[in-house]
C-alpha cells in the first residue's frame, strides 16, 4: 500500500502514535473484560470513539478512502465526544477539588479549542502552533488526572487501568496533530 507521507520521521511519528494508542485501547478492552461490563461500560463507549479515531488515522495514513476534510471532521467529532463524555458530562470524581476544577476548566477550553480550530470553514488556515495547543491542553489535563490518581487517590486494582485510560486521548490527539501538521507542510 502507498502511504500518504514520504519522510521517515513523519511515518515513524504516526506509526508509533497509532501503535501506542492501539495498545492502550487493547489494555482497556482487557480491563472491561476483567472487571465486567456492568462496572466498566463507560470505558467501552469511550473506546468506541478511540477505535474510530485510530481507524481513521490508519485510513488517512494509507490514503484509503478518506479525504483530509473527512479525516479532520470525523476525528474532531470523535475526540470532542470523548472530552464531552469523560471530562465534562461525567467527570471522574477527583480527591483533590482544586485539581478537579482545573481539569474541568481545561476540558471546556479544549472542547472550545477543538471547535474553533477544527470546525472552521477555512480549516487549512490555522498554524502549527494552533494545532499543538490542542495536544498541549489535552496532555495537561492527563497530567493533572495522573497527579490526582497517583498522589491523592487510594491505589487499588483499578488504578493501572485508570492511568492507561487517561493517556489514550493525548496519544490520539498527538497523532491527529502530527497528521495535520504534516498535511500543512505538504500543501
Amino acid at each position: 500500500m502507498k502511504t500518504r507521507y514520504k519522510k521517515n520521521a513523519k511515518i515513524i511519528d504516526i506509526v508509533v502514535t497509532s501503535i501506542g494508542g492501539a495498545l492502550s485501547v487493547a489494555i482497556m478492552l482487557y480491563g472491561i473484560y476483567h472487571f465486567g461490563l456492568s462496572e466498566t461500560w463507560p470505558e467501552l463507549v469511550l473506546n468506541v470513539f478511540y477505535i474510530a479515531c485510530l481507524t481513521m488515522i490508519w485510513m488517512y495514513f494509507f490514503n484509503y478512502r478518506i479525504t483530509t476534510q473527512q479525516f479532520n471532521y470525523w476525528c474532531s467529532i470523535s475526540v470532542g465526544m470523548t472530552i464531552l463524555l469523560r471530562d465534562i458530562l461525567f467527570p471522574p470524581p477527583l480527591a483533590n477539588y482544586p485539581l478537579h476544577i482545573i481539569c474541568f476548566t481545561l476540558s471546556v477550553l479544549l472542547l472550545c479549542t477543538l471547535t474553533f480550530f477544527y470546525a472552521r470553514k477555512d480549516w487549512k488556515s490555522y498554524t502549527k502552533s494552533n494545532l499543538w495547543v490542542v495536544f498541549a491542553i489535552d496532555a495537561l489535563i492527563a497530567t493533572f488526572y495522573n497527579i490526582d490518581i497517583s498522589f491523592f487517590e487510594v491505589v487499588d486494582e483499578y488504578t493501572n487501568y485508570l492511568l492507561t485510560e487517561i493517556w489514550i486521548r493525548p496519544t490520539i490527539t498527538y497523532g491527529l496533530v502530527a497528521c495535520f501538521v504534516t498535511e500543512m507542510e505538504e500543501q
